[in-house]
């Protein structure tokens, strides 16, 4: 644990994600939004440019905090015992806060683009990430396998030997890797207080011409991230401490319990479609 006061400790997440929201929202802001100079220059801008952010706000925050800047990394710990539940209240409430405070530069960054922007879905894109296809069970699991992968890559980059300052870099690595990988279906969230944070900003913000926040969605950047950090926190303390915790087995549980809900709720969804399609083509063959 740090020696640094729980104070400082919650300043350090404040300070660190909001240069991950700052870094990661503006480039994504800069691609999408029109008029820009960065416009359309791609998902690969993108990538390197979160991995960049994660490391920058790693380390404005790394000498007064554990630098998670990420709810769902802090409570995966927590529930794998590699981090004390006292702590989990300001680390979260510091990561939420730099979230809404760094949604907001970005938007007062690129104030006039706003409206020079007519496509919402764009402008949405900018604080909140959204599914290529909707499709929930894969959705939700995209996202545990993202977070899976990040918590288990942080807890093995920290058990092995690399030179002081390092780290951060090849977490941000780590971060790209991830988003070039996996990160086309969802646009990996992997990172509640990232999502959740300004998509809660863009619902209270006067942006000009914003449509839906899309809460519908906004479950899956929560839940599957905290069940991907305590998956892989407690299976790694498993495989390499022999510490075996009843969390890794409830995670897995409500992860499955989950995936069946969202695959029965889908099957009624598609048979609501398609009786709605049989209906409307009676309806216009008897017109005809």
């Amino acid at each position: 644990m740090m020696d640094t006061s729980l104070v400082l400790q919650f300043i350090g997440e404040i300070l660190g994600t909001f240069i991950l929201i700052l870094f990661g929202g503006g480039v994504v802001a800069g691609v999408v939004l029109d008029k820009t100079k960065a416009n359309n220059a791609g998902w690969v801008v993108i990538t390197i440019a979160w991995g960049l952010a994660v490391a920058m706000g790693a380390y404005v925050s790394g000498y007064l905090s554990l630098a998670h800047l990420n709810p769902a990394l802090t409570l995966g710990l927590a529930f794998a015992g590699e981090f004390p539940w006292t702590s989990v209240p300001a680390y979260v409430g510091g990561q939420f806060i730099g979230a809404f405070i760094g949604a907001t530069v970005v938007w007062l960054h690129y104030y006039p683009h706003w409206k020079a922007t007519k496509d919402q879905g764009a402008k949405l894109s900018v604080f909140a990430t959204g599914p290529a296809i909707r499709h929930y069970t894969s959705n939700l699991f995209g996202e545990v396998v993202g977070t899976f992968v990040l918590v288990f890559g942080i807890m093995s980059i920290g058990a092995n030997e690399i030179s002081a300052g390092l780290n951060p870099l090849i977490v941000g690595a780590l971060i790209v890797v991830i988003g070039m990988a996996l990160g086309g279906t969802t646009g990996y969230a992997i990172n509640p207080a990232r999502d959740l944070g300004p998509r809660i900003m863009h619902a209270v913000l006067p942006i000009s011409g914003k449509g839906s926040s899309d809460w519908g969605y906004s479950w899956i950047p929560v839940v599957g991230p905290i069940l991907g950090a305590t998956i892989a926190a407690t299976a790694y303390n498993l495989i390499i401490h022999h510490q075996l915790s009843i969390w890794l087995f409830i995670s897995i549980a409500v992860l499955i319990i989950v995936e069946i809900i969202t695959i029965s709720s889908t099957k009624k969804e598609q048979n609501v479609q398609k009786k709605h399609k049989v209906q409307k083509y009676n309806y216009t063959k008897e017109k005809s």
